[in-house]
């Protein structure tokens, strides 16, 4: 275990900066005669688990880390073994204070941290501000928050897993190397502000290269020939060409595809094979945190960030009627499939006596182990059978709801027999051609029955059937088409796709994905185009450098070698200081060739124009900035001289608008989220407002104008807001609802089709009410 230094921080005092003072260590007097004190970190677990202990404890949160590297210093001793340097976190120093009292009241004390390699840190932490011995039986440790499990866990404490913490501490201080040494690095070639990251800027890379892919991608025509055959008394069915002479139907021009139609205009077709096959479908396992965010983009259109928000909600616990605080799923940072014999004695029978035996296999499902998953937790599934998602629609919020049935259908699912389909494929000849034709039925859904019916339907649950065909019966050719493709680029990372790989690649861990994406969006070094990641300029110019000279440590196999060697860590394999070392080897090597390159490097990739500075006559060059390109002095600092970088591509586009402040007509400039007025003299902002001509219906003086929120959803709402806050996400038509009188909107689909209906989520004519009776009326 590396040795390390605490520093406490003393408050800020008015006109001078927070000094670190002298070490002030907590001796604890333990009360024989007092409470059982149990920290946890979260307020809401807090209540719950005292609820369920009673008044033999005291439980308390940390509300997450107490102490950490300092902010504005490296706080990493390199030459001493990269020994960590921690200070008390100054926001929390009422929180410190609160615990180490409660300490001196209590006989013993009980670190009931998160159950991973974090809360384990926070635990250790938590020994050294609270004065316990880590290696005194202190550390419980609980995957579901459940009367069972906490009083299980409160029978069988530990010592704390220091190799645990070492991994932990192994990841912060790497990442403190990384961001703090290569920001400067940048900011010294880019502009300030900006910043690098061990894991962030791979995953940079990763969009930005499949950026570069579509690029450079060219697009080869194809076409795909299929024919329309009856047989008499049968429906008509299609059958794909694949043959031509008994070799692949490779058609790349129109001429080729003519003539293969021509080869089977008007002939009759022989069946010349009929193959029939049960093919069974197995369950998926039940969620990591991987997958669940990979299937809360997909099917709820959740960001991970959302999902993880509601997933926390759901394990600390929600206050049911009859039941009190109830935690209702396990701990959702896992990467494994394990469901514990408990539960599946429990999932077995449930299954049989809600879906019935036929639904039920042999055995219970069992799932391989990743190579990578740690499975110190199980899978996440529900904690009890006893609250399907039906019996918590008044109980839980709408998303939250939509995320435990999807964490309940997938778990139910896991433990279900597989589906059964037949499936038929018939080949048929045709002078030159071979064609194939195929369809499938389901014999048993299985655990399809737990999937939604959309679902099923995208999956082809039921395929388009082929009559019963027979080994040399001949089939009447109905009409051939030919059809026009061209290969498509791969397509760009969405929040889903992006997760998916970066856990295949072994990039971060799953917990890590949500703050990851995040950063990369903050920084703009990507942009979101519908749910597709975009790298912008400033994402290409860092990951260009980074590649450049820095391409020893961010690169995929690097961060993925480097993530198992943290494993190696918690499991007692590797050392902190080995894996610390070999690290910094490669890094200060590329961090000191980079530095001795920066001003060459910057000198370089200058751009000159020819536009000259009035104030020292030198040409001005083009620089980045947080919101874009622009003109600057190179003489800078003497001379601070920047105009807009738009003057490089002919006079403003001047709008009509006037400026609010000084009156000055305003100009037309881009942004990263779009256009936007700027006015020329004083320089305030203003967005573009699109007036859609339709009176606002709550106040009838305003118009109803195209806004846009903040992560640039578009919405509509009235011109006089805020002394009207009318809004609406579709856009409004000028028409009104004949049954409740509400403004109608319009919903424009991919396809092209519009749906107009009426704005008010109550009206019975409402899409969305609409199939809420409908669903109700099965019932």
């Amino acid at each position: 275990m590396p040795i390390t230094r605490t520093i406490t921080l003393e408050k800020k005092k008015r006109g001078r900066k927070a000094k670190a003072a002298a070490p002030v260590l907590f001796k604890r007097k333990p009360n024989p005669k007092g409470k059982t004190l149990v920290v946890v970190e979260s307020p809401a677990k807090a209540k719950t688990i005292e609820r369920i202990l009673g008044p033999d404890y005291k439980v308390m949160a940390s509300k997450g880390h107490l102490r950490d590297l300092p902010q504005k210093t490296l706080g990493v001793d390199i030459e001493n073994g990269f020994k960590p340097e921690y200070v008390d976190s100054a926001e929390r120093e009422s929180i410190i204070k609160d615990l180490q009292k409660e300490a001196n009241r209590s006989k013993t004390v009980l670190l009931a941290t998160d159950p991973d390699r974090e809360g384990e840190a926070i635990s250790w932490h938590l020994s050294k501000l609270l004065d316990v011995n880590p290696e005194d039986h202190v550390r419980i440790a609980f995957h579901e928050i459940t009367p069972p499990a906490i009083k299980e866990a409160i029978k069988h404490p530990g010592p704390i897993d220091m190799n645990r913490v070492d991994a932990q501490q192994a990841r912060r201080v790497l990442d403190r190397l990384v961001g703090y040494k290569l920001s400067p690095w940048l900011w010294k070639l880019i502009y300030r502000g900006l910043s690098a990251g061990r894991v962030q800027s791979v995953a940079t890379r990763l969009i930005c290269e499949r950026e570069e892919e579509i690029r450079a991608f060219k697009p080869e025509e194809y076409w795909t020939v299929e024919g329309l055959y009856k047989k008499a008394d049968s429906e008509s069915f299609k059958a794909k060409l694949v043959q031509i002479d008994g070799k692949e139907a490779s058609i790349r021009s129109k001429e080729e595809a003519d003539a293969a139609v021509a080869d089977m205009e008007g002939k009759e077709a022989e069946v010349l094979s009929v193959t029939r096959s049960r093919k069974q479908r197995k369950a998926k396992p039940p969620y990591t945190t991987s997958t669940m965010q990979q299937d809360a983009v997909n099917r709820l259109n959740f960001n991970s960030r959302k999902t993880m928000m509601l997933a926390q909600n759901l394990y600390e616990g929600i206050e049911i009627p009859g039941h009190g605080h109830v935690g209702l799923i396990t701990y959702m940072r896992t990467d494994s499939t394990r469901i514990s014999d408990e539960m599946i004695a429990q999932v077995r029978p449930y299954i049989e006596t809600v879906y019935g035996e036929e639904y039920l296999p042999p055995k219970p499902n069992v799932f391989a182990k990743s190579k990578k998953a740690q499975d110190a937790h199980e899978a996440i599934r529900p904690t009890s059978l006893e609250f399907p998602p039906d019996a918590l629609t008044s109980v839980l919020s709408r998303d939250q709801l939509r995320l435990y049935t999807l964490i309940w259908n997938r778990f139910i699912a896991s433990q279900m027999a597989p589906q059964i389909q037949m499936t038929i494929t018939a080949l048929l000849g045709s002078g030159r051609c071979t064609l194939r034709a195929s369809g499938s039925h389901v014999l048993f859904n299985g655990f399809t029955i737990m999937q939604p019916a959309k679902e099923k339907k995208g999956e082809g649950e039921e395929n388009a059937s082929l009559p019963p065909l027979k080994k040399g019966e001949k089939v009447t050719h109905v009409k051939t088409e030919a059809e026009q493709h061209f290969t498509t680029p791969p397509p760009r990372y969405t929040e889903a796709s992006l997760i998916k790989t970066m856990e295949e690649k072994g990039i971060g861990r799953p917990s890590t994905y949500a703050p990851i994406l995040d950063t990369i969006q903050k920084r703009k070094y990507v942009v979101k185009e519908g749910k597709q990641f975009v790298p912008t300029e400033i994402g290409f110019k860092v990951t260009n450098l980074l590649k450049k000279y820095f391409e020893g440590i961010i690169n995929v196999d690097f961060t993925a070698n480097l993530e198992n060697w943290l494993d190696k860590i918690a499991d007692g394999h590797a050392t902190y200081k080995k894996v610390m070392t070999d690290f910094y080897k490669v890094f200060d090597k590329e961090l000191e060739a980079a530095n001795s390159q920066a001003d060459k490097e910057k000198q370089e990739s200058q751009e000159v124009t020819d536009v000259k500075c009035e104030k020292c006559g030198a040409n001005m060059i083009v620089k980045m900035g947080r919101y874009g390109k622009y003109l600057a002095c190179p003489n800078y600092p003497s001379c601070r001289n920047i105009k807009p970088y738009s003057i490089l591509q002919g006079p403003e586009e001047v709008s009509d608008v006037k400026c609010d402040h000084c009156g000055t007509l305003m100009v037309y400039r881009e942004g990263p989220y779009g256009r936007y007025l700027k006015c020329p003299k004083c320089n305030a902002n203003k967005a573009i407002v699109v007036d859609t001509g339709i009176t606002c219906p709550k106040c009838h003086e305003g118009h109803m104008v195209q806004r846009k929120t903040r992560r640039g959803r578009t919405f509509y709402g009235c011109s006089r807001y805020p002394q009207c806050d009318m809004a609406l996400w579709n856009e409004p038509v000028d028409q009104f609802c004949p049954t409740c009188g509400s403004i109608m909107v319009k919903k424009t689909y991919k396809n092209g089709k519009e749906l107009i209906f009426c704005s008010n989520p109550d009206c019975p004519t409402n899409p969305k009410k609409k199939k809420g009776k409908e669903k109700e009326t099965k019932e």
